[in-house]
């Protein structure tokens, strides 16, 4: 796993995630989502080898602001999960999570990131589309829905390049 600074840009408070953090990182979860991952399942993520990374405060020792989860295959990254905590949302937070990711994964030798997305996520729509994240396909009723039902996945890639970072 690479430094948490690459170059000049760098996120103050960034750092690798541990086993120790992923009972405040399920915490979040169960905050802002309604099917939220569970802690066992983050525990299962770094257990088969994914990079996860935490965004803390560093004003407040312990608060911890965002976090992400990466799976490398071969020169593609598939972002599982990024997330900013509910106080933390809508400062911008998660666009430089995001920006510092994709220049992260373009240095270490990625070539395109992979993601999920509920089409009715229209923030994070948003957030992928000012990335450079393109529609690729769709997975049908990939993510369970309130109604009981189920809700399709947009399948969304962003090329990872020198001039998009």
């Amino acid at each position: 796993m690479a430094s948490a600074a690459i170059g000049e840009e760098r996120l103050k408070g960034l750092r690798p995630m541990s086993m120790l953090d992923l009972t405040r990182v399920a915490a979040i979860e169960r905050r802002i989502y309604d099917f939220p991952w569970t802690e066992g399942n983050f525990r299962d993520s770094l257990n088969a080898g994914h990079e996860g990374w935490l965004l803390e405060s560093v004003d407040t020792p312990g608060k911890l602001r965002a976090y992400a989860l990466l799976m490398w295959i071969v020169d593609e990254v598939h972002l599982l999960n990024i997330s900013v905590s509910a106080d933390e949302q809508g400062r911008g937070l998660g666009r430089r999570l995001m920006d510092w990711l994709i220049r992260h994964c373009f240095h270490e030798g990625a070539q395109s990131m992979l993601l999920e997305v509920r089409p009715s996520n229209l923030v994070a729509l948003r957030l992928y589309a000012a990335c450079g994240f393109e529609q690729i396909g769709t997975r049908r009723a990939y993510y369970p829905a309130r109604s009981g039902g189920r809700e399709d996945a947009w399948v969304l890639r962003c090329r990872l390049a020198l001039e998009s970072t």
